[in-house]
Protein backbone atom coordinates (compact mmCIF):
# COMPACT_ATOMS: atom_id res chain seq x y z
CA UNK A 1 0.00 0.00 0.00
CA UNK A 2 1.17 3.53 -1.12
CA UNK A 3 0.13 6.72 0.94
CA UNK A 4 1.73 10.10 0.99
CA UNK A 5 1.26 10.54 4.94
CA UNK A 6 0.38 8.04 7.72
CA UNK A 7 -1.51 9.29 10.96
CA UNK A 8 -0.77 6.79 13.36
CA UNK A 9 -4.39 6.88 16.16
CA UNK A 10 -8.01 7.58 15.18
CA UNK A 11 -8.56 9.36 18.34
CA UNK A 12 -9.68 13.11 18.17
CA UNK A 13 -5.89 14.00 17.75
CA UNK A 14 -4.99 11.38 15.07
CA UNK A 15 -8.93 12.46 13.72
CA UNK A 16 -8.64 16.14 13.78
CA UNK A 17 -5.44 16.04 12.09
CA UNK A 18 -6.27 13.74 9.20
CA UNK A 19 -9.32 16.07 8.54
CA UNK A 20 -6.93 18.85 8.15
CA UNK A 21 -4.86 17.23 6.23
CA UNK A 22 -7.77 15.84 3.57
CA UNK A 23 -7.46 20.59 3.00
CA UNK A 24 -4.49 19.34 0.74
CA UNK A 25 -3.88 16.89 -2.44
CA UNK A 26 -1.69 14.37 -0.56
CA UNK A 27 -3.16 10.91 -0.17
CA UNK A 28 -3.92 10.55 3.67
CA UNK A 29 -4.55 6.89 5.32
CA UNK A 30 -5.39 6.69 9.57
CA UNK A 31 -3.99 3.74 10.78
CA UNK A 32 -5.87 2.57 13.81
CA UNK A 33 -4.57 -0.60 15.79
CA UNK A 34 -8.74 -0.82 17.67
CA UNK A 35 -11.76 -1.60 15.54
CA UNK A 36 -13.44 2.48 15.38
CA UNK A 37 -12.48 6.05 15.39
CA UNK A 38 -12.51 7.26 19.28
CA UNK A 39 -12.12 3.46 21.16
CA UNK A 40 -8.68 4.49 22.75
CA UNK A 41 -9.49 5.56 26.43
CA UNK A 42 -8.29 9.71 26.64
CA UNK A 43 -10.66 10.28 23.51
CA UNK A 44 -13.85 7.85 24.16
CA UNK A 45 -13.13 8.70 28.29
CA UNK A 46 -12.65 12.37 29.19
CA UNK A 47 -14.50 14.84 30.46
CA UNK A 48 -15.98 16.41 27.28
CA UNK A 49 -15.22 19.68 28.51
CA UNK A 50 -13.59 22.34 25.70
CA UNK A 51 -11.70 24.61 28.26
CA UNK A 52 -11.58 28.31 28.22
CA UNK A 53 -7.46 28.12 28.39
CA UNK A 54 -6.85 30.09 31.73
CA UNK A 55 -4.80 26.88 33.52
CA UNK A 56 -1.79 26.63 31.76
CA UNK A 57 1.37 28.70 32.20
CA UNK A 58 1.79 31.50 29.25
CA UNK A 59 4.06 30.74 26.88
CA UNK A 60 3.76 26.75 27.11
CA UNK A 61 2.32 25.00 24.14
CA UNK A 62 -1.06 23.93 26.14
CA UNK A 63 -1.92 27.85 26.86
CA UNK A 64 -1.75 28.97 23.25
CA UNK A 65 -3.05 26.01 22.01
CA UNK A 66 -6.06 25.86 24.09
CA UNK A 67 -7.19 29.08 23.42
CA UNK A 68 -7.21 29.32 19.51
CA UNK A 69 -8.45 25.20 19.98
CA UNK A 70 -11.50 26.98 22.00
CA UNK A 71 -12.05 29.46 19.20
CA UNK A 72 -11.55 26.97 16.43
CA UNK A 73 -14.26 24.00 17.84
CA UNK A 74 -16.63 26.69 17.96
CA UNK A 75 -17.09 27.14 14.20
CA UNK A 76 -15.75 23.47 13.11
CA UNK A 77 -18.86 21.93 15.32
CA UNK A 78 -21.34 24.15 13.75
CA UNK A 79 -19.77 23.14 10.18
CA UNK A 80 -19.76 19.24 11.01
CA UNK A 81 -23.62 19.17 13.28
CA UNK A 82 -21.58 17.79 16.11
CA UNK A 83 -22.48 18.58 19.87
CA UNK A 84 -20.99 21.56 21.37
CA UNK A 85 -22.96 23.38 24.41
CA UNK A 86 -21.86 27.09 25.53
CA UNK A 87 -22.68 26.48 29.02
CA UNK A 88 -19.33 28.54 30.60
CA UNK A 89 -17.40 27.75 33.52
CA UNK A 90 -16.89 28.31 37.10
CA UNK A 91 -14.23 28.15 39.08
CA UNK A 92 -15.06 27.84 42.82
CA UNK A 93 -13.72 29.25 45.91
CA UNK A 94 -14.39 28.61 49.19
CA UNK A 95 -12.27 31.11 50.87
CA UNK A 96 -9.74 33.97 50.84
CA UNK A 97 -6.75 31.46 49.57
CA UNK A 98 -8.90 30.33 46.92
CA UNK A 99 -10.12 33.88 46.14
CA UNK A 100 -6.45 34.84 45.35
CA UNK A 101 -5.73 31.45 43.48
CA UNK A 102 -8.62 32.95 41.20
CA UNK A 103 -7.51 36.23 40.29
CA UNK A 104 -4.13 34.64 39.84
CA UNK A 105 -5.85 32.29 37.29
CA UNK A 106 -7.66 35.24 35.50
CA UNK A 107 -4.14 37.10 35.35
CA UNK A 108 -3.14 34.17 33.41
CA UNK A 109 -5.99 33.72 31.34
CA UNK A 110 -5.79 37.15 30.45
CA UNK A 111 -2.42 36.71 29.21
CA UNK A 112 -3.13 33.54 27.44
CA UNK A 113 -5.90 35.90 25.76
CA UNK A 114 -8.99 34.59 26.81
CA UNK A 115 -12.08 37.03 26.59
CA UNK A 116 -14.21 37.87 28.51
CA UNK A 117 -12.91 36.10 32.16
CA UNK A 118 -14.91 37.43 35.57
CA UNK A 119 -14.95 37.12 39.05
CA UNK A 120 -18.13 36.35 40.67
CA UNK A 121 -17.99 37.88 43.88
CA UNK A 122 -21.19 38.63 45.23
CA UNK A 123 -22.79 35.19 46.49
CA UNK A 124 -26.38 35.96 45.72
CA UNK A 125 -25.30 36.21 42.04
CA UNK A 126 -23.29 33.40 42.48
CA UNK A 127 -26.20 31.12 43.84
CA UNK A 128 -28.37 32.92 41.30
CA UNK A 129 -26.77 31.70 38.36
CA UNK A 130 -26.18 28.46 39.99
CA UNK A 131 -28.90 27.40 42.29
CA UNK A 132 -27.64 24.34 43.56
CA UNK A 133 -24.12 25.61 43.80
CA UNK A 134 -22.30 24.70 47.34
CA UNK A 135 -24.03 28.00 50.03
CA UNK A 136 -20.60 28.32 51.19
CA UNK A 137 -19.18 29.32 48.09
CA UNK A 138 -17.76 32.58 48.35
CA UNK A 139 -16.76 33.55 44.82
CA UNK A 140 -16.16 31.80 41.21
CA UNK A 141 -14.41 32.81 38.15
CA UNK A 142 -16.86 32.67 35.31
CA UNK A 143 -15.51 31.90 31.88
CA UNK A 144 -18.53 32.09 28.88
CA UNK A 145 -16.44 30.56 26.22
CA UNK A 146 -16.04 27.12 27.90
CA UNK A 147 -18.39 24.44 26.40
CA UNK A 148 -19.00 21.07 26.54
CA UNK A 149 -19.17 18.45 23.96
CA UNK A 150 -19.83 14.33 23.60
CA UNK A 151 -15.76 13.82 22.91
CA UNK A 152 -16.55 9.98 21.11
CA UNK A 153 -18.91 11.71 18.89
CA UNK A 154 -16.84 14.62 17.94
CA UNK A 155 -14.36 12.34 17.07
CA UNK A 156 -16.51 10.23 14.80
CA UNK A 157 -17.82 13.71 12.55
CA UNK A 158 -14.49 14.95 11.75
CA UNK A 159 -13.77 11.67 10.68
CA UNK A 160 -16.71 10.92 8.77
CA UNK A 161 -15.66 14.49 6.95
CA UNK A 162 -11.78 13.50 6.64
CA UNK A 163 -13.20 10.67 5.05
CA UNK A 164 -15.33 12.50 2.88
CA UNK A 165 -12.55 14.21 1.71
CA UNK A 166 -10.58 11.30 0.55
CA UNK A 167 -9.18 10.50 3.91
CA UNK A 168 -8.45 6.58 4.35
CA UNK A 169 -8.91 4.76 7.79
CA UNK A 170 -7.59 1.18 8.10
CA UNK A 171 -8.39 -0.09 11.65
CA UNK A 172 -7.70 -3.00 13.37
CA UNK A 173 -4.20 -2.47 12.59
CA UNK A 174 -1.05 -2.47 14.68
CA UNK A 175 1.92 -0.50 13.95
CA UNK A 176 4.71 -2.88 14.52
CA UNK A 177 7.86 -0.88 12.94
CA UNK A 178 8.75 2.70 11.17
CA UNK A 179 10.45 2.24 8.00
CA UNK A 180 13.60 4.76 7.72
CA UNK A 181 16.45 4.93 5.69
CA UNK A 182 19.56 6.96 5.11
CA UNK A 183 17.59 9.65 7.69
CA UNK A 184 14.38 9.50 6.34
CA UNK A 185 10.51 7.98 6.64
CA UNK A 186 9.96 5.45 3.99
CA UNK A 187 7.01 4.02 5.77
CA UNK A 188 5.63 1.59 8.37
CA UNK A 189 5.39 -1.96 9.16
CA UNK A 190 1.94 -3.12 10.66
CA UNK A 191 -0.19 -6.37 11.29
CA UNK A 192 -1.55 -6.14 7.86
CA UNK A 193 1.46 -5.40 6.16
CA UNK A 194 3.73 -2.65 4.37
CA UNK A 195 2.64 1.09 4.05
CA UNK A 196 4.88 2.98 2.22
CA UNK A 197 5.06 6.86 3.28
CA UNK A 198 7.09 9.73 3.07
CA UNK A 199 5.79 11.27 6.45
CA UNK A 200 4.87 9.58 9.70
CA UNK A 201 2.62 11.04 12.25
CA UNK A 202 2.24 9.53 15.49
CA UNK A 203 -0.77 10.17 17.25
CA UNK A 204 -1.24 6.96 19.11
CA UNK A 205 -2.24 8.33 22.40
CA UNK A 206 -1.17 6.00 25.38
CA UNK A 207 1.15 4.03 22.64
CA UNK A 208 3.15 7.20 21.45
CA UNK A 209 6.17 6.60 23.15
CA UNK A 210 6.18 3.09 22.22
CA UNK A 211 5.98 4.39 18.64
CA UNK A 212 8.32 7.07 18.73
CA UNK A 213 10.97 4.21 20.04
CA UNK A 214 10.64 2.40 16.48
CA UNK A 215 11.73 5.74 14.83
CA UNK A 216 14.34 5.79 16.95
CA UNK A 217 13.43 8.53 19.58
CA UNK A 218 13.07 7.28 22.95
CA UNK A 219 13.66 10.64 24.41
CA UNK A 220 10.02 10.23 26.16
CA UNK A 221 7.86 7.84 28.26
CA UNK A 222 4.31 7.69 28.47
CA UNK A 223 2.77 6.85 32.08
CA UNK A 224 -1.04 6.26 32.23
CA UNK A 225 -3.00 8.38 35.07
CA UNK A 226 -6.33 7.10 35.57
CA UNK A 227 -9.02 8.89 36.16
CA UNK A 228 -12.87 7.84 37.71
CA UNK A 229 -16.59 8.78 36.88
CA UNK A 230 -20.09 8.60 37.77
CA UNK A 231 -22.83 9.45 35.45
CA UNK A 232 -26.21 10.19 35.98
CA UNK A 233 -29.68 9.82 34.40
CA UNK A 234 -31.21 13.34 32.63
CA UNK A 235 -33.78 13.49 34.87
CA UNK A 236 -30.90 15.26 36.66
CA UNK A 237 -30.44 18.15 34.17
CA UNK A 238 -31.51 21.15 35.59
CA UNK A 239 -29.09 20.38 38.46
CA UNK A 240 -26.05 21.90 37.12
CA UNK A 241 -26.14 24.70 34.74
CA UNK A 242 -22.44 25.39 34.11
CA UNK A 243 -19.13 23.33 34.09
CA UNK A 244 -17.91 23.97 37.49
CA UNK A 245 -14.40 23.35 38.85
CA UNK A 246 -12.56 23.55 42.40
CA UNK A 247 -9.55 25.57 42.48
CA UNK A 248 -6.72 23.48 40.94
CA UNK A 249 -4.02 21.64 42.59
CA UNK A 250 -0.50 21.18 40.81
CA UNK A 251 -1.27 18.05 39.28
CA UNK A 252 -5.65 18.39 38.56
CA UNK A 253 -7.86 20.52 37.93
CA UNK A 254 -9.50 18.35 40.30
CA UNK A 255 -13.37 16.26 40.53
CA UNK A 256 -15.64 18.03 38.29
CA UNK A 257 -19.08 18.87 38.29
CA UNK A 258 -20.53 19.00 34.61
CA UNK A 259 -23.41 17.99 32.45
CA UNK A 260 -23.22 16.07 29.08
CA UNK A 261 -24.84 17.57 25.79
CA UNK A 262 -27.91 15.48 26.63
CA UNK A 263 -28.49 16.45 30.00
CA UNK A 264 -26.56 13.63 32.18
CA UNK A 265 -24.65 15.16 35.10
CA UNK A 266 -21.15 13.96 35.02
CA UNK A 267 -18.48 14.30 38.06
CA UNK A 268 -15.13 13.35 37.78
CA UNK A 269 -12.04 12.76 37.30
CA UNK A 270 -9.56 12.00 40.37
CA UNK A 271 -6.04 11.28 39.55
CA UNK A 272 -3.94 7.87 40.27
CA UNK A 273 -0.91 6.92 38.95
CA UNK A 274 -0.91 3.76 37.35
CA UNK A 275 1.38 1.02 35.69
CA UNK A 276 -0.45 -0.83 32.65
CA UNK A 277 -2.12 1.14 30.32
CA UNK A 278 -5.13 -1.31 30.13
CA UNK A 279 -5.65 -0.91 33.73
CA UNK A 280 -9.38 0.56 33.47
CA UNK A 281 -10.69 -1.20 36.39
CA UNK A 282 -12.80 1.28 38.62
CA UNK A 283 -12.15 1.25 42.78
CA UNK A 284 -14.31 1.30 45.72
CA UNK A 285 -11.77 4.24 46.92
CA UNK A 286 -10.94 6.09 44.01
CA UNK A 287 -14.96 6.66 43.21
CA UNK A 288 -15.56 7.20 46.94
CA UNK A 289 -13.22 10.30 46.34
CA UNK A 290 -14.82 11.38 43.20
CA UNK A 291 -17.85 11.84 45.33
CA UNK A 292 -16.75 13.60 48.40
CA UNK A 293 -15.15 15.76 46.07
CA UNK A 294 -18.63 16.36 43.78
CA UNK A 295 -20.14 16.94 46.86
CA UNK A 296 -18.20 19.55 47.84
CA UNK A 297 -19.25 21.67 44.87
CA UNK A 298 -22.99 20.49 44.86
CA UNK A 299 -24.04 19.09 48.02
CA UNK A 300 -27.11 18.19 46.79
CA UNK A 301 -25.81 15.13 44.74
CA UNK A 302 -26.25 13.27 48.11
CA UNK A 303 -29.77 12.45 47.84
CA UNK A 304 -29.59 11.37 43.73
CA UNK A 305 -27.39 8.17 44.54
CA UNK A 306 -30.12 6.29 43.03
CA UNK A 307 -30.10 8.51 39.79
CA UNK A 308 -26.18 6.97 38.96
CA UNK A 309 -26.61 5.08 35.80
CA UNK A 310 -23.19 3.83 35.82
CA UNK A 311 -19.58 4.24 36.33
CA UNK A 312 -16.28 4.34 34.50
CA UNK A 313 -12.18 5.34 34.27
CA UNK A 314 -10.56 6.54 31.99
CA UNK A 315 -6.75 6.85 30.92
CA UNK A 316 -4.81 10.18 30.27
CA UNK A 317 -0.77 10.04 28.63
CA UNK A 318 1.50 11.74 31.14
CA UNK A 319 4.55 12.48 30.11
CA UNK A 320 6.29 14.42 32.55
CA UNK A 321 7.31 17.43 30.85
CA UNK A 322 4.43 19.78 31.85
CA UNK A 323 3.36 20.13 28.14
CA UNK A 324 2.55 18.30 24.79
CA UNK A 325 4.92 17.20 23.12
CA UNK A 326 4.84 18.10 19.29
CA UNK A 327 7.57 18.18 16.51
CA UNK A 328 9.60 16.98 13.88
CA UNK A 329 13.11 15.93 13.25
CA UNK A 330 15.63 16.37 11.23
CA UNK A 331 16.72 12.20 11.35
CA UNK A 332 14.18 10.79 10.45
CA UNK A 333 13.04 13.07 8.91
CA UNK A 334 9.55 12.70 7.97
CA UNK A 335 8.60 11.84 11.43
CA UNK A 336 6.29 13.94 13.53
CA UNK A 337 5.38 13.43 17.15
CA UNK A 338 2.11 14.31 18.72
CA UNK A 339 2.52 13.32 21.81
CA UNK A 340 1.36 13.64 25.77
CA UNK A 341 -1.88 14.93 24.59
CA UNK A 342 -3.92 15.16 27.91
CA UNK A 343 -6.30 18.05 28.83
CA UNK A 344 -6.67 20.19 27.66
CA UNK A 345 -6.02 17.96 24.29
CA UNK A 346 -9.66 17.89 23.37
CA UNK A 347 -9.86 21.43 23.14
CA UNK A 348 -6.29 22.31 21.42
CA UNK A 349 -6.97 19.59 18.56
CA UNK A 350 -7.76 21.58 15.89
CA UNK A 351 -5.02 23.71 16.94
CA UNK A 352 -2.68 21.23 17.26
CA UNK A 353 -4.06 20.30 13.48
CA UNK A 354 -2.79 23.47 12.13
CA UNK A 355 0.85 22.99 13.94
CA UNK A 356 1.85 19.73 12.63
CA UNK A 357 0.46 21.01 8.92
CA UNK A 358 3.15 23.43 9.48
CA UNK A 359 5.23 21.08 10.78
CA UNK A 360 5.10 18.83 7.88
CA UNK A 361 5.60 21.88 5.18
CA UNK A 362 8.70 22.74 7.47
CA UNK A 363 9.98 19.47 6.74
CA UNK A 364 9.93 20.22 3.33
CA UNK A 365 6.95 18.30 1.70
CA UNK A 366 4.86 21.03 -0.26
CA UNK A 367 1.51 20.74 0.34
CA UNK A 368 -0.78 21.66 -2.05
CA UNK A 369 -4.43 22.75 -1.25
CA UNK A 370 -7.23 21.23 -3.18
CA UNK A 371 -9.77 23.03 -5.13
CA UNK A 372 -12.66 21.79 -3.15
CA UNK A 373 -13.27 21.10 0.92
CA UNK A 374 -15.77 19.73 1.89
CA UNK A 375 -16.17 21.30 5.26
CA UNK A 376 -19.56 20.23 6.36
CA UNK A 377 -21.49 17.15 7.49
CA UNK A 378 -24.21 15.79 7.78
CA UNK A 379 -25.63 14.11 11.33
CA UNK A 380 -27.41 10.55 11.69
CA UNK A 381 -31.45 11.74 11.60
CA UNK A 382 -32.63 12.02 14.87
CA UNK A 383 -36.04 13.12 14.68
CA UNK A 384 -37.67 10.74 17.21
CA UNK A 385 -34.71 11.50 19.98
CA UNK A 386 -35.04 15.22 19.42
CA UNK A 387 -39.02 14.95 19.33
CA UNK A 388 -39.11 16.87 15.90
CA UNK A 389 -42.51 14.98 15.20
CA UNK A 390 -43.30 17.00 11.89
CA UNK A 391 -39.65 15.68 10.79
CA UNK A 392 -40.40 12.19 12.42
CA UNK A 393 -43.56 11.91 10.36
CA UNK A 394 -41.75 12.70 7.04
CA UNK A 395 -38.90 10.16 8.03
CA UNK A 396 -41.13 7.35 9.06
CA UNK A 397 -43.59 7.73 5.48
CA UNK A 398 -40.08 6.97 4.02
CA UNK A 399 -38.89 4.28 5.53
CA UNK A 400 -40.94 2.55 8.29
CA UNK A 401 -38.04 1.33 10.45
CA UNK A 402 -38.09 4.73 11.83
CA UNK A 403 -41.22 4.04 13.53
CA UNK A 404 -39.32 1.26 15.58
CA UNK A 405 -37.86 2.49 18.56
CA UNK A 406 -34.90 -0.03 19.32
CA UNK A 407 -33.23 2.19 22.79
CA UNK A 408 -36.43 3.06 25.23
CA UNK A 409 -34.38 5.66 26.96
CA UNK A 410 -32.23 7.41 24.08
CA UNK A 411 -35.64 6.87 21.83
CA UNK A 412 -33.51 5.24 18.83
CA UNK A 413 -35.22 3.90 15.83
CA UNK A 414 -34.01 0.85 14.03
CA UNK A 415 -33.41 2.90 10.68
CA UNK A 416 -30.94 5.13 12.66
CA UNK A 417 -28.90 2.20 13.82
CA UNK A 418 -28.85 0.48 10.42
CA UNK A 419 -27.57 3.75 8.80
CA UNK A 420 -25.02 4.00 11.74
CA UNK A 421 -23.98 0.77 10.50
CA UNK A 422 -23.68 1.68 6.99
CA UNK A 423 -21.75 4.44 8.11
CA UNK A 424 -18.90 2.66 9.45
CA UNK A 425 -20.31 0.88 12.66
CA UNK A 426 -19.04 -2.77 13.03
CA UNK A 427 -19.57 -3.26 16.88
CA UNK A 428 -21.82 -2.57 19.47
CA UNK A 429 -19.87 0.26 20.84
CA UNK A 430 -19.57 1.69 17.22
CA UNK A 431 -23.54 1.64 17.22
CA UNK A 432 -23.62 3.36 20.87
CA UNK A 433 -21.27 6.15 20.35
CA UNK A 434 -22.51 7.17 16.71
CA UNK A 435 -26.41 6.91 18.08
CA UNK A 436 -26.44 7.11 21.91
CA UNK A 437 -28.31 3.72 22.05
CA UNK A 438 -27.62 2.01 25.11
CA UNK A 439 -26.53 4.94 26.81
CA UNK A 440 -29.56 5.33 28.83
CA UNK A 441 -30.92 4.18 31.86
CA UNK A 442 -31.38 0.63 31.51
CA UNK A 443 -27.52 0.95 30.15
CA UNK A 444 -28.31 -1.49 27.56
CA UNK A 445 -30.47 -3.86 29.07
CA UNK A 446 -33.65 -3.31 26.69
CA UNK A 447 -32.22 -3.19 23.49
CA UNK A 448 -28.53 -4.73 22.88
CA UNK A 449 -30.32 -8.15 21.09
CA UNK A 450 -32.03 -5.95 19.16
CA UNK A 451 -28.64 -4.01 18.32
CA UNK A 452 -26.75 -7.25 17.81
CA UNK A 453 -29.22 -8.63 15.47
CA UNK A 454 -29.42 -5.09 13.47
CA UNK A 455 -25.71 -5.65 13.17
CA UNK A 456 -25.42 -9.24 12.08
CA UNK A 457 -27.90 -8.71 9.61
CA UNK A 458 -26.45 -5.50 8.18
CA UNK A 459 -22.51 -7.20 8.17
CA UNK A 460 -23.79 -10.11 6.75
CA UNK A 461 -22.67 -12.17 9.57
CA UNK A 462 -24.14 -14.49 12.79
CA UNK A 463 -24.77 -13.00 15.73
CA UNK A 464 -22.19 -14.95 17.80
CA UNK A 465 -19.63 -12.81 15.23
CA UNK A 466 -20.88 -9.31 16.82
CA UNK A 467 -18.89 -7.57 19.64
CA UNK A 468 -18.45 -5.10 22.05
CA UNK A 469 -15.63 -3.86 20.60
CA UNK A 470 -13.65 -5.45 18.66
CA UNK A 471 -11.26 -8.48 18.40
CA UNK A 472 -12.10 -10.89 21.22
CA UNK A 473 -15.26 -9.25 22.98
CA UNK A 474 -17.71 -11.39 21.29
CA UNK A 475 -21.09 -11.08 22.93
CA UNK A 476 -22.61 -14.46 22.35
CA UNK A 477 -20.79 -17.57 22.55
CA UNK A 478 -23.07 -20.13 20.93
CA UNK A 479 -26.52 -20.30 19.87
CA UNK A 480 -28.80 -21.41 22.95
CA UNK A 481 -30.72 -23.93 20.71
CA UNK A 482 -27.53 -25.63 20.04
CA UNK A 483 -26.76 -26.28 23.92
CA UNK A 484 -30.36 -27.37 23.96
CA UNK A 485 -29.72 -30.30 20.84
CA UNK A 486 -26.35 -30.97 22.38
CA UNK A 487 -24.41 -29.59 19.22
CA UNK A 488 -20.86 -28.40 18.93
Amino acid sequence: MRSDIVVIGAGITGSTIARQLSKYRQKILVVEKRSDVAFGSPTKGNTGLIHAGYDDPPGTRKAKLCVRGNMLWHSIAKELSAPLKETGSLVVAFNKDEEDHLRQLKKRGEKNGVPLLEIVEDRNRLLKIEPHLNKDATAALFAPTAAITAPYELALAVAENATQNGVKFLFETEVTDIIARNGEIKGIKTSRGRVEADCVINAAGLESDEVSAMAGLGHFTIHPRKGEYYLFDKKLSDLVRHILFPVPTPISKGIVVTSTPEGNVLIGPNALDVEDKDDLNTTATGLSEVFNGALKLVPGLAQYRNRIITYFSSLRPETGTGDFIIRNYDEPKGFVNVAGIRSPGLTAAPAIAEMVVDLIKESGMDLAEKELFISNREPINHAIREFDLSRAERLISEDSNYGHVICRCEHISEAEIVEAVRRGATTLDGVKFRTRASMGRCQGGFCTSHIIRILAKELGIPPTEVTKKGGASRLLLCEAKKLLVGED
